[in-house]
């Protein structure tokens, strides 16, 4: 079994799908699964053009040339033609629910265009429940065709050693953009007054909305939105940081929340999406109220020793739930349903 699978976004600096990929890709060697990833070094994966040439022309090229029976889709997008039968990854279809922002070109490439592809993939598998019901309910797949497989979480952030930092900050990860709601948790540092809240992740237009926001609550000084990091300053910041945030409305998985588990790091999630089932027990914030978040991080912050004997308990738990190697085995189980299929 030779599978292909399409690593363009792990290229450059990669957010929650190029994690997906490089840390599957090393999954499954290690099972034994010759897997070949496809990219190219030379595209920006974050140009629409560079990613339309490469998803539609170059990726099937690839494919072609590496000699692989499989192609694993595993960033969202497929092409319309392909020289060997597809299996998909869909993360999330959040341009069918979200993204209204958005120029109507990539909206309909990523929404309908992206859905029509789904229902021709041999295989679907997807990030969580919520994306399995999402998925069929939004694109007509084919829900005997759709397989839910809980992506893993990097040994790193299990083998991470929690130390307190002089200066409290709340942790929130992940592309600042308006569906992962940063702005409610900026509001909510206005009642408390102690705390820092340090975003980290590719910036949209979305932040200077924040940081309007920021200006308004007087909170300015204690808000830093740093960009994308590299990996040993995100394991830093989650060795450090008081606690975790993850206001989003729509999160086809919610990665950060994952990690924050697995890192031991105390955390509060809002009540929405995949974030209920991905992190059951810390997911009960409403989206929208500020006030809530504010005294649910008074109210961690005062019995700050007692969540964290709680976080570190559940580490094993979750490291277990979010193992990279249960994930490849079913993911390579998905490989030989498609090419026996065929």
């Amino acid at each position: 079994m030779i599978v292909g699978i399409d690593a363009q976004l792990a290229v450059g600096t990669a957010t929650g799908i190029g994690e997906y990929v490089r840390e599957l890709t090393a999954a499954l060697r290690a099972r034994g699964v010759d897997v070949r990833a496809l990219s190219s070094a030379r595209l920006d994966p974050w140009r629409f053009d560079r990613r339309l040439l490469w998803d539609q022309v170059l990726l099937p090229l690839a494919a072609r040339r590496a000699g692989v029976e499989l192609l694993h889709c595993a960033s969202g997008t497929l092409p319309l033609v392909a020289p060997v039968p597809v299996v998909a990854t869909v993360h999330d279809v959040v341009w069918l629910r979200e993204q209204r922002h958005a120029k109507p070109y990539a909206r309909w490439y990523f929404g309908a265009f992206a859905a029509a592809r789904y229902r021709a993939a041999r295989l679907v598998m997807v990030d969580s429940a919520f994306s399995r019901d999402e998925l069929v309910a939004l694109t007509g797949v084919d829900p005997a065709r759709v397989r839910v497989i809980y992506p893993g979480v990097a040994q790193e952030f299990r083998r991470i050693e929690r130390r307190a930092d002089d200066r409290p900050f709340a942790l929130a990860v992940g592309t600042v953009e308006a569906r992962k709601n940063l702005e409610v948790a900026i509001r909510a540092l206005r009642d408390v007054p102690a705390l820092r809240l340090i975003s980290v992740g590719p910036p949209t237009p979305y932040v200077e909305r924040c940081r309007e926001i920021a200006r308004a609550c007087a909170v300015e000084d204690r808000l830093e939105i740093r960009g994308y990091v590299n990996r040993e300053e995100l394991l830093d910041l989650y060795a450090r940081a008081a606690l975790a945030l993850v206001p989003s409305r729509y999160e086809g998985f919610g990665l950060a929340a994952a990690q924050a588990l697995v890192a031991g790091v105390p955390l509060l999630a809002a009540r929405s999406s995949s974030l209920v089932e991905v992190a059951p027990e810390q997911a009960a914030l409403p989206v929208d109220d500020a006030d809530a978040w504010s005294a649910a991080i008074r109210a961690l912050l005062d019995d700050r020793d007692q969540r964290e004997r709680e976080s570190d308990a559940g580490r094993s738990v979750a490291a277990e739930r979010f193992a990279w190697a249960g994930a490849a085995s079913r993911v390579a189980a998905c490989y030989r349903e498609a090419l026996g299929a065929s």
